[in-house]
């Protein structure tokens, strides 16, 4: 048996993963996500896991922060800009763990998700289109 090298993708591995998955979505769809930063870090911060309630940090793939399209106003004074988070540890531990889908499957599936939260989408929402 030969051993071969392998390092696992880097961020801005990811980062070109999530760029071509972001280029390749529908145009209403990535018209209407414009706006959104997409951002990848190895993994969420202590303060967003604590905020959420998760324990472990391999349990969030991705996160929607910002205001979500169907909740802001002309009124509103955004100083931050709407933020898709990816994280590269769980992202690539799921995809180990499957081993049914492509990363860059696994990468769009996460990356869809949380747009659709930039839409104002829950995560039972989104389930449901999923689904259908």
């Amino acid at each position: 048996m030969t051993l071969t090298a392998q390092l696992a993708p880097s961020l801005d591995d990811f980062a070109a993963l999530a760029e071509a998955a972001f280029k390749a979505l529908p145009d209403p769809f990535r018209s209407l996500a414009g706006d959104v930063a997409i951002r990848i870090d190895d993994f969420a911060t202590d303060d967003v896991l604590d905020a959420l309630d998760i324990a472990d940090p391999f349990e969030l793939t991705g996160l929607y922060q910002g205001v979500d399209l169907a909740n802001r106003s002309v009124l509103d004074s955004q100083t931050l800009p709407s933020m898709v988070f990816l994280y590269r540890r769980p992202i690539l531990d799921e995809w180990c763990e499957r081993g049914d889908v492509s990363l860059g499957e696994l990468i769009t599936h996460v990356l869809v998700h949380e747009i659709g939260h930039h839409f104002g989408l829950s995560d039972d929402d989104i389930d449901r289109i999923e689904e259908a």
